[in-house]
């Protein structure tokens, strides 16, 4: 057998990967499969390096190849010069088999991949457009419409050898060329602390230019730039009172390099939106759309020049991760006559899935002006949508008719909902319509399966949470007036996605936003990123445990996903900083047991109205996690190679964990003998000895079973609860804590309907009524961090080793399960484990199925049966079940 070709990956980008930031992006690769005996022993990287030259040629800068001894495959260093701005490079990899599996040729290699095409972007150097923004008065900011911005412009030359759109925006911006869409990405550029980084996107448009005239237009919107955004009715204006687009058009063809960027050349004029909100939704006029605006031709002299706004080009920069895309379609599974939350008539429609996306609608001719109105919720109650959950979020959409029939979806809005009602549709048909599921187009690299259908669900629910909230930032909800990068959350539910979806290039651009707002905060990590105005709570300058902590434990969760060594490296001042600002807060001794805290956030017997109202002291929870992320930065130093920061925060980690136990354990009060309370002491390794760990564990089941198998913890408990059962020998409470469906618990949860996860675990009470607290969405993630366990117990797949080049195959059945089942695209490929038990004549037998990809091991621990180490390929081990004492 010879083995395939590797499938070469640069970076985290997907292919082809156009205007990245990088010079010098590593490589990455796996192969499928190999002979069993096969072992790499050298790679070879041959790439072409091309950039025009102005002059309409494409110029070589480099070919060549180069032979690397050593087993290397993931995130491996680029071979050749820097990359310059606009170069492009094609690069292919082979490498040696020095095993005895065989290889493609004499030598032991095997054959090259498909070439990966990478393409470098602009510095800020290279820009010679402007920022450029209506020039006409916009009116009032509650009436102002979106602006159209255009330019027509020639291309020389008989031939268009290529083309690229730079392209970015203050606000949200679309562009168009010559009448077609350019690209399909939404929402761009997305929402970062803009006075510090500006995404760019880099568009191939060597299709749509032409030699001859030519015109971009470009849509602009508020978005989170100058949009209403936040607490309390929101906030206007929050990084500028304009709009503006920042657009440069690289055309090479055989008379030469044409360049179009932002200039005094451009118009511009209201647009047909004459609403466009993130929250509120958008309203399209399809009277108020000029015909040909974006195709060359059209007179424009009636429409206003344009302003350039100032900017600061140092701040623009290429993403790290994928932008918003639609991801799918949901049809309605129903549309039913039903009134309208008011009260007016319509169609209702289910979707049957809590997801993030917008409307599609094909609307029939009517008479002109006629209004369509789509309005969107998460839940039903009284048969009709129930809106008090949105808070001051209008999610409502509408298109008014020009007399024609047409195909339309707003474009610079987003909605978290499952139903819909539609008022004012032409015709006694029912709409046409459906739900375009919008997301960060990330890759899907994790899925789960057992023989219960709940457990399913539950998790099928956790992947549906994670979809709806990874909106260009890690978002806290989808659907009501907040949608912020709460750290919180994704501190508790990082390890979860990282082995769902490739998020790594997305959350390594969210913490660039962190560390920037943390620099400005004074090392503070504020509650969510990036940060606006609280409203009268929330403060930038609050120390939170468990949300600062994203600071430590985000990057952790990455690179034990992808050992990017890279990232650790560029978020460390971070995560130090972080943690020797609590350490300051501390003081020496060593306890954080001050201010403010949310403790156990959102823990079930919080009351409707005081979600802070938790079971377990909040300053327990503070001092656990700083030691948890001292010995995190303890972690990432040894890895960087920093012995002496490794051993200080190792010494303050310990010295934590000894103030805690003086403290906390065994000290009597009630707030410290919680399930959080026990689950921190136990994971986070803060008590003396197997003895405390095991009798911690103990009264934790106790703890569990008196609580009628119901869960009791918040955000802080409930990613370590389980976890910290099964690590003490509990098993057996661990699972009927899993798969109770009594309420509170996460199966009740499904049992009441569930397509998603619920912010507060009463999100709808057991009479299928809303719970009436302000904190109540059904679509947080949070609380589906048990995921996590799901896949390293239950199924049993976990890394022994960042990027999985060792990993643990350790089924632990429970709980009635006859069979689970996990895989994972790891960097070096997809690894599975899937456990059965099977009825035998003689007795049950207990199956385990192990896939190990081309480059790593497996250390399979079944119960019953001696451990094993085994390389890439398929490994079945079979012992009785139970296994004999």
């Amino acid at each position: 057998m010879t083995f395939p070709a590797p499938v070469l990956r640069v970076e985290h980008h997907a292919q082809p990967a156009l205007g990245v930031g990088e010079d010098r992006p590593r490589l990455s690769w796996h192969l499928d499969a190999a002979p069993a005996g096969y072992r790499q022993g050298a790679y070879e990287i041959a790439w072409r390096t091309t950039a025009p030259d102005g002059s309409g040629q494409v110029r070589t800068l480099e070919d060549a190849t180069a032979v690397v001894d050593g087993d290397a495959q993931v995130l491996v260093p680029w071979p050749g010069v820097p990359l310059a701005p606009r170069a492009r490079a094609e690069v292919r990899v082979r490498t040696r088999d020095d095993g005895a599996g065989g290889g493609a040729d004499d030598a032991g290699w095997g054959p090259w991949s498909e070439p990966a095409v990478v393409e470098r972007g602009l510095t800020a150097a290279d820009w010679t457009a402007e920022l450029v923004g209506p020039g006409y008065d916009e009116g009032p900011v509650e009436t102002r419409r979106a602006p159209l911005l255009r330019r027509g412009f020639d291309v020389p030359g008989s031939e268009v050898r290529s083309a690229r759109l730079h392209l970015t925006a203050h606000g949200l911006v679309e562009a168009e060329l010559n009448g077609r869409r350019v690209g399909r990405d939404e929402l761009v550029p997305g929402w970062t602390p803009y006075d510090d980084r500006l995404r760019v996107y880099a568009y191939d448009i060597t299709d749509l230019v032409r030699p001859g005239a030519n015109a971009v237009g470009t849509w602009l919107a508020d978005g989170w730039f100058r949009g209403r955004y936040g607490f309390e009715g929101g906030h206007r204006d929050l990084y500028g009172t304009h709009v503006g687009v920042l657009a440069q058009l690289e055309v090479v063809t055989d008379a030469g390099t044409v360049v179009v960027g932002g200039d005094a050349a451009w118009r511009s004029a209201p647009g047909p939106l004459t609403r466009a909100s993130l929250y509120d939704g958008e309203t399209f006029d399809a009277r108020l759309l000029p015909a040909g605006w974006s195709e060359p031709g059209f007179d424009d002299a009636a429409w206003s020049p344009v302003v350039v706004h100032p900017l600061d080009r140092s701040v623009l920069a290429a993403p790290d991760g994928p932008p918003v895309r639609c991801t799918g379609e949901l049809a309605p599974v129903s549309v039913t006559r039903a009134p309208g939350p008011d009260g007016e008539d319509g169609w209702l429609v289910d979707f049957g899935q809590n997801h993030s996306g917008r409307p599609r609608l094909t609307v029939p001719a009517a008479p002109t002006g006629t209004v369509v109105r789509v309005r969107h919720a998460e839940v039903l109650q009284d048969g009709t949508l129930y809106t008090r959950t949105l808070r001051e979020a209008a999610a409502t959409d509408e298109v008014v008719l020009d007399g024609a029939g047409l195909t339309w979806e707003p474009r610079f809005t987003v909605h978290g909902y499952r139903y819909a009602h539609v008022s004012g549709w032409p015709g006694a048909d029912a709409p046409a319509i459906v739900s375009r599921v919008l997301h960060s187009d990330m890759a899907r690299t994790g899925w789960f399966a057992s023989s219960d259908p709940a457990l399913d669900r539950l998790h099928e629910n956790v992947v549906w949470s994670l979809r709806s909230n990874f909106v260009d930032i890690p978002t806290d909800c989808p659907q009501r007036d907040e949608r912020l990068g709460w750290t919180g959350d994704i501190q508790a539910f990082g390890p979860t996605a990282a082995f769902l979806y490739d998020v790594h290039g997305m959350l390594a651009d969210w913490l660039r936003s962190l560390s920037a707002e943390q620099r400005r905060f004074g090392g503070t990590v504020p509650v969510y990123v990036p940060w606006i105005p609280g409203g009268t709570y929330w403060q930038p300058t609050q120390d939170i445990a468990g949300w600062g902590d994203a600071a430590t434990l985000v990057p952790e969760a990455l690179h034990r996903d992808s050992a990017d060594v890279g990232l650790l490296e560029r978020q460390y001042a971070s995560a130090v900083t972080w943690v020797d600002k609590v350490a300051g807060l501390a003081g020496p001794d060593r306890l954080w047991d001050t201010g403010m805290q949310l403790g156990d956030w959102l823990d079930p017997t919080a009351p409707p109205e005081d979600p802070l109202r938790a079971q377990t002291d909040p300053h327990l929870v503070a001092t656990a996690y700083l030691a948890r992320s001292a010995r995190a930065v303890a972690d990432m130093a040894r890895t960087l190679g920093r012995a002496d920061d490794a051993a200080r925060y190792g010494d303050l980690a310990e010295e934590v964990a000894a103030a805690y136990r003086k403290r906390y354990v065994d000290s009597g009060d009630a707030m410290h003998d919680t399930q959080t309370a026990h689950a921190l002491s136990i994971v986070f390794d803060l008590l003396d000895g197997d003895d405390a760990r095991r009798r911690a564990g103990e009264r934790l089941a106790a703890l569990v079973r008196d609580g009628g198998n119901t869960v009791g913890t918040g955000f802080a408990g409930t990613p370590l609860v389980t976890d910290a059962l099964s690590a003490t020998g509990r098993l057996d409470a661990a699972y009927a804590l899993l798969l109770s469906h009594a309420s509170p618990s996460w199966l009740a949860m499904v049992d009441l309907g569930a397509t998603t996860i619920w912010e507060r675990w009463d999100s709808m009470l057991t009479d299928g009524t809303v719970n009436p607290g302000e904190m109540t969405s059904f679509n947080h993630y949070a609380l589906g961090s048990v995921a996590d366990w799901l896949h390293r117990m239950v199924a049993g797949l976990a890394p022994l080793e960042p990027g999985y080049r060792t990993f643990r195959v350790a089924p632990r059945p429970g709980g009635g399960l006859t069979h689970a089942s996990a895989r994972h695209v790891t960097p070096y490929g997809t690894a599975e484990v899937a456990w059965r038990v099977e009825d035998r004549a003689d007795g049950a037998e207990l199956v385990v199925r192990c896939v190990v990809p081309v480059g790593t091991t497996a250390e399979v621990d079944v119960p019953g049966a001696p451990r094993s180490v085994v390389g890439h390929g398929e490994s079945v081990t079979r012992v009785p079940w139970p296994p004999l004492a």
